[in-house]
């Protein structure tokens, strides 16, 4: 997959209300869904410093700060050093609030709650988790996790973004 259709890709979970525009509290409500997907309370550490990393990401994301993202703000922006920079502290936290049982990696069940939190079709998530659980012990463990999301926004090979948006999720 090339880099402008898994930027297209992403860019439309982001845009939860599909109306071109990324808004502040379509993507703060990310951290929002997920704690909510995970029982965790509104002021549970993890789920304040999930926040505090996806208000940084917005800062660099809405540059202009006009409060939206336009595609082609985001298409500029997103990429290798955005993800290194500013997108893996916010997944790395998300990811942490999914960790229920803090071993620093996801089960199915957790896997499934943080994707599904995060706009991502269901009927996909098991193929998505079976291809990031290389070795088959049943969990997918932090750095690979976001190794894949890292090559989804890239455009390079991702097992997890070739399972995610494979024939039921289109832009």
């Amino acid at each position: 997959m090339d880099d402008i259709t898994a930027k297209r890709l992403v860019f439309a979970m982001l845009d939860a209300d599909g109306d071109g525009v990324i808004s502040h509290e379509e993507y703060s409500a990310r951290a929002e869904r997920v704690a909510l997907a995970t029982g965790r309370a509104k002021d549970d550490p993890l789920v304040v410093s999930a926040r505090a990393a996806g208000q940084k990401a917005w800062a660099a994301m809405d540059a202009n700060g006009d409060g939206g993202v336009t595609f082609e703000e985001y298409a500029a922006w997103a990429g290798a050093e955005a993800f290194d920079t500013v997108c893996r502290p916010v997944l790395s936290a998300l990811f942490d609030l999914a960790d229920t049982d803090e071993d620093g990696a996801l089960d199915l069940p957790e896997f499934t709650a943080l994707r599904t939190a995060l706009g991502n079709p269901v009927s996909n998530i098991e193929a998505a988790f079976a291809a990031l659980d290389t070795d088959g012990d049943g969990y997918v463990v932090r750095d690979d996790y976001l190794a894949s999301v890292r090559a989804h926004v890239s455009g390079e090979t991702s097992p997890v973004g070739a399972a995610l948006y494979s024939r039921t999720h289109s832009p």
